[in-house]
């Protein structure tokens, strides 16, 4: 049974108390790795580590930069299948959405920050005869970066990429849920060339390393990716240092489906929209918002799809679903269906746990599960589950629609359905989102900023706002006089 330990100036480190955690494949519910149970005595050695190595990185030209960052995308490449399958077993998620989606991604991110800051440009500024002002971009220094369980390698690298494309050390922290793949990305990075200590990978729980890391005076900035509660506790953490802070935190995103949409097109990206990594995407659409003109059709036609999706073995490459990821995380989406039915919600399709073979009877399976009925104040259409399960209502107009898309208290992302162009723009304005697909889910841009307003989070990261959160902006003025 396989240790994953941390990664400390370059090298793979046991924890200094010894102590590990069981990590269960959710799949088999059988624990079949363990995880370093790391303290602040771990995490400290490796900020001391990463405040080392930031004298030199912060050194280092953007070319020799770029050139590392570019060869650990080559190597995420070599072994995209090794990361893939690891990645499949580890956090429950079909091996082929693995291999096509989350570690091609990971090798993009670095490919996409080392273009980025061979090319990225500062504007310098004339003050008439008198002087010129420049922007000078200073790496800010250690930062710490705390990644989620649903997209584990896929997000980390989001974080790690820009990071050290701008010239900072960092320390990273994995959910101890799926930690294999960071375990596994230490040695890449290594064999690319990184020097020892400028990526640190502390694994753990949050109540001691991310809590930890939070609180590090010499780690003035953090990146987080995961719950509004802990994004909390991250701020009342880090408050006493005045540390940048970029949260990307949940969602309960609409789908906002007009009479006048390409139907066969919508219900096709909406059950991926809907279920796909077993709906353990911040980015879901949970809210299923349908005009009342193409409701029935709609549900007749998207409840029957959903019924045909197979869930099971994620190494199997004809399921679409897998399992979510911890037994804690599986009973805690069923209590939510279970109070939508006492909320009077009504079971369209799903609900329970599928029938599989033998092998698979004590793993965390789901089925998609549709719900009907509920009134726009109820929890299953509030509070955001996390899971393969998505509520359908319908609207009258416009107006009924926007009020129902923006009647929560998150803001992350929605999708808008319609072949009326002046409506997708105006209506797609007017939702308290920081991100809208038009006729379209998930297409992703990494020049383009991301994140989301209200409980959804604070700040943007992609293209330069990434640039923006790694680095402090200097002014310098030139006097010419």
């Amino acid at each position: 049974m396989d240790n994953l330990t941390n990664f400390i100036n370059g090298e793979h480190v046991s924890p200094l108390k010894g102590q590990y955690l069981d990590n269960v494949n959710p799949a088999k519910g059988e624990v079949y790795s363990k995880v370093a149970d790391s303290d602040s005595e771990d995490l400290a050695m490796a900020v001391a580590a990463a405040k080392r190595s930031y004298a030199h990185w912060q050194t280092v030209g953007y070319k020799e930069r770029a050139q590392i960052l570019n060869k650990i995308a080559d190597l995420i490449d070599e072994n995209s299948e090794s990361l893939a399958r690891a990645e499949s077993i580890d956090q429950g998620k079909p091996y082929w959405l693995a291999k096509s989606l989350d570690i091609p991604r990971a090798s993009e991110n670095f490919r996409y920050f080392a273009n980025l800051i061979l090319q990225n440009t500062e504007l310098a500024t004339a003050m008439d005869s008198h002087g010129v002002n420049y922007v000078h971009r200073k790496p800010v220094g250690v930062v710490g970066l705390i990644s989620p369980w649903n997209l584990p390698l896929y997000l980390l690298t989001w974080k790690i990429a820009p990071a050290l494309a701008a010239g900072n050390c960092v320390v990273c922290k994995p959910s101890e849920l799926t930690s294999k793949t960071a375990h596994m990305l230490g040695p890449i990075m290594k064999s690319a060339g990184l020097p020892d200590g400028v990526c640190n990978i502390i694994l753990g729980l949050g109540g001691k390393v991310g809590a930890a890391l939070v609180s590090h005076p010499d780690v003035p900035a953090i990146s987080f990716t995961g719950g509004t509660v802990t994004a909390r506790a991250i701020i009342e953490g880090s408050a006493p240092y005045y540390k940048k802070l970029s949260l990307e935190l949940g969602g309960k995103n609409p789908n906002i489906i007009f009479a006048d949409c390409d139907l066969d097109k919508c219900i096709e990206t909406t059950l991926r929209s809907s279920f796909l990594n077993q709906g353990e995407i911040c980015l879901c659409g949970s809210r299923i918002l349908v005009e009342e003109k193409i409701y029935a059709e709609f549900i007749d036609k998207f409840v029957q799809k959903v019924s045909e999706l197979k869930v099971g073995d994620p190494l199997d490459k004809s399921s679409f679903m897998g399992a979510l990821v911890s037994e804690a995380h599986l009973k805690k989406v069923e209590g939510f269906i279970e109070r939508a039915k006492k909320e009077g919600g009504k079971i369209l399709t799903g609900g329970v746990r599928p029938d599989l073979p033998l092998e698979f009877q004590n793993g965390y399976f789901l089925r998609p599960t549709v719900i009907a009925g509920l009134d726009s104040r109820c929890e299953a259409m509030q509070e955001e589950i996390f899971g393969p399960v998505v509520t359908v209502s319908s609207f009258s107009t416009d107006e009924e629609a926007l009020r129902l898309a923006n009647d929560t208290r998150y803001g992350l992302s929605a999708s808008v359905w319609t072949s009326n162009i002046n409506r997708a723009h105006t209506f797609s304005q007017k939702l308290d989102v920081g991100q809208v697909w038009v006729n379209a889910w998930m297409k992703r841009d990494l020049r383009v900023p991301f994140g989301g307003v209200k409980f959804s989070g604070v700040g943007r990261e992609g293209g330069v706002d990434s640039l923006d959160f790694y680095t402090e902006k200097q002014n310098i003025c030139i006097s010419l006089n």
